[in-house]
């Protein structure tokens, strides 16, 4: 059975407890998740979370349907398969001397990156982009030392429109699930 990498995309009601529920759900399954990132949406009161995770194509849509069944979520859909803008986002503290410096900031510049603090050893650089595009910066950047590198893991959207989440109202299935508690 292959795995692969799926990125489901969550609308979820902003109240606390909701992503405890969603990961518990995870864990009991046995899917490691590989990146989880949440915010708020377009909508009010509600957040989009987008979960990437290793699994079987069969295993991760038995999940997708159990994480529809909870009570705080909206709506959610597989957009792996689908047309998507998917980025990342991460910080990367590099060592930096006099000499070097130079060199880092060309290096930075190719990739469309951006210095956003210098100090006497080091500078922190600012990048966007994809997983691969995150992955071969910091590859180049290895020699000069990296001292901290933190990412936010994978945001997408779907291109087009509308998306497969609902935009405007809450669908019916939703509204019935609230009406039952």
């Amino acid at each position: 059975m292959t795995t692969t990498k799926h990125t489901l995309v969550a609308l979820v009601e902003d109240k606390p407890g909701v992503l405890t529920r969603m990961a518990s759900l995870f864990r009991r399954r046995g899917f490691n998740i590989e990146s989880i990132v949440v915010g708020r949406s377009e909508l009010p009161h509600l957040a989009r979370m987008t979960i990437v995770i290793d699994g079987s194509t069969t295993m991760v849509e038995q999940v997708r349907k159990q994480l529809d069944k909870i009570i705080n979520v909206v709506k959610v859909s597989d957009i792996t398969a689908d047309d998507t803008v998917a980025r990342e986002l991460a910080l990367i503290k590099v060592g930096a001397t006099a000499s070097t410096r130079s060199e880092i900031i060309q290096i930075v510049d190719v990739f469309r990156a951006n210095i956003v603090d210098v100090a006497s050893d080091s500078v922190i650089i600012e990048v966007t982009g994809d997983e691969e595009k995150i992955n071969s910066l910091f590859n180049l950047l290895r020699g000069f030392g990296i001292k901290e590198m933190t990412r936010t893991g994978r945001i997408a959207m779907t291109r087009g429109s509308p998306g497969r989440l609902p935009v405007g109202k809450r669908s019916s299935k939703a509204q019935a699930k609230r009406q039952k508690t």
